[in-house]
């Protein structure tokens, strides 16, 4: 298992580019299920995640080659229909193929996803609107167990905002027979660039990016080449590390439209952002930042996969910053890691007390999720000494080549075997 080593105190320099988004690549890669042929999908990022479903794909009976950011998929078609623990346990994205196999193969049989460190992930939403789509479903040892004669569309009622919940229903509904309208859909870019890909398939889609999503099924979808959007996360945790270090970075590929909230935050504790060009920004810090509240909500709010990253802004920050996090229940474990380097944050129901001190120091620390091995990381470009981040695996399935970047702009980070 590897770690990685982090020597404090390098201010970040230079320009970096940000890769394409995970959250994007993977229900477009399922949404290949929907049609057989060939697919060249551009701007996809080499990442555990995508790896993972790719095999899973495989197992469905499409090809996947992986190259230079370019993914080419070949689906012969077939009868394959199952998701197994093995390679679900490992990615909860892996539901995302549920949709898709009830349209295309009429059946599936799905592991339940399970847990999540950073809190529960239920699929019932799922489960409900693929039942009113016809779909007869049961949980089996484990399994969510799938067939239908053919889906039918109607009027699904999220009873909660669901980001994949919207993504499965919508690939669904373009295999399903007549229309399907989606209410309280999730609004989030990534689901935006799952819409224009089942568009470029050949779904006729009204709404897409509003809270009421229309879905003209069809019997012709085709296969379809596809350039993936940029990482809105990944660009929003650069910016912090530049400002974090007090650095001066140009950045390329980011998606500004998408990140206004999260840039007019930025702005309001003194980060320097200039727009450019297209989708290039100079980002820099020469002061210490100030201390500012946020609340995690649905986009266009301020995202849930920010929050840590954005307390370990506050944790050097000048005065008290309150971090309320409204949309999973367990995500403050890094609070206790980030403590261990000096920081000062007391946790009060589901908000996080954060007041600025002067300097962290180098330590020992464990990633227990994906955005919590980012703010550690973000920690340790500051921290005097070193820093070693235990279980990268976990920035690994979400960031592609993080600690390159970082060393590309003038940090100093080592990638080692841990010995565990």
């Amino acid at each position: 298992m590897e770690k990685l080593v982090i020597e404090g105190g390098n201010r970040l320099t230079g320009e970096v580019s940000v890769s394409g988004s995970k959250n994007a690549s993977l229900p477009i890669m399922a949404a290949t299920i929907l049609a057989e042929g060939g697919y060249t999908l551009e701007n996809v990022p080499d990442l555990r995640d995508v790896r993972t479903l790719c095999k899973l794909l495989n197992l469905l009976n499409i090809e996947t080659d992986l190259r230079n950011n370019q993914l080419v998929l070949r689906n012969s078609g077939g009868d394959a229909f199952e998701a197994p623990y093995e390679l679900v346990k490992t990615m909860r994205a892996s539901i995302l193929v549920l949709g898709p196999l009830l349209a295309k193969r009429k059946r599936a049989r799905v592991s339940l996803p399970g847990g999540c460190a950073i809190g529960e992930r239920p699929v019932d939403q799922h489960i409900k609107a693929l039942k009113l789509m016809g779909a007869k479903i049961e949980i089996e040892h484990g399994y969510i167990v799938a067939e239908c004669e053919k889906l039918i569309g109607t009027d699904i009622y999220f009873d909660l905002v669901t980001v994949t919940g919207t993504e499965n229903i919508m690939m669904a509904a373009a295999g399903a027979k007549g229309v399907t309208t989606i209410y309280n859909a999730a609004i989030e870019p990534e689901v935006v660039d799952l819409g224009n890909f089942l568009m470029k398939m050949g779904v006729k889609i009204e709404g897409l990016g509003t809270k009421t999503v229309k879905i003209y099924g069809s019997d012709n979808l085709i296969a379809t080449d596809y350039k993936v959007m940029n990482d809105r996360i990944e660009a929003a945790t650069l910016i912090c590390a530049a400002a974090i270090t007090k650095g001066d970075i140009l950045l390329k590929g980011v998606p500004i439209d998408c990140l206004t909230t999260v840039i007019d935050k930025f702005l309001e504790i003194g980060i320097n952002i200039e727009v450019l060009g297209e989708n290039v920004i100079r980002v820099s810090a020469d002061k210490r930042l100030d201390a500012a509240d946020i609340t995690t909500q649905v986009y266009p709010g301020f995202p849930t996969d920010l929050q840590a990253q954005f307390m370990a802004l506050m944790t050097v920050a000048k005065g008290v910053s309150v971090i309320t996090e409204n949309i999973f229940e367990n995500r403050f474990m890094h609070v206790a890691e980030l403590k261990r380097m000096g920081a000062d944050i007391r946790l009060k129901d589901r908000s996080a007390i954060v007041r600025g001190v002067e300097r962290l120091s180098g330590a020992h620390v464990m990633a227990s999720d994906l955005r919590a091995s980012a703010s550690l990381v973000l920690a340790g470009l500051i921290a005097d000494g070193e820093t070693h981040v235990h279980r990268i695996y976990h920035l690994d399935r979400g960031y592609e080549k993080f600690d390159e970047k970082l060393n590309k702009l003038g940090a100093k980070i080592k990638r080692v075997e841990n010995g565990e």
